[in-house]
């Protein structure tokens, strides 16, 4: 799933966490993190839920289909 890297960068720096913090928060390595915001990388389906959920927003608001951060219930 293509996750927009500036919408991850941008929800990253808000939280005030590194990129090491947050990949080992959801699991996964540093270097793929960096990848994901770099743009060099898609995550895993499973990833990108892991993003939403860390970050509360709707998986639509972090590839970029949406402006709303929101998560639709």
């Amino acid at each position: 799933m293509i996750i927009d890297a500036n919408v991850l960068t941008k929800l990253r720096k808000e939280k005030g966490i590194t990129q090491k913090q947050i990949a080992e928060i959801i699991g996964i390595t540093e270097r793929n993190y960096r990848h994901y915001e770099a743009g060099e990388l898609d995550p895993l389906t499973s990833t990108t839920k892991a993003l939403a959920e860390y970050f509360g927003v709707s998986i639509d608001y972090l590839v970029g289909r949406t402006d709303n951060p929101e998560v639709n219930r």
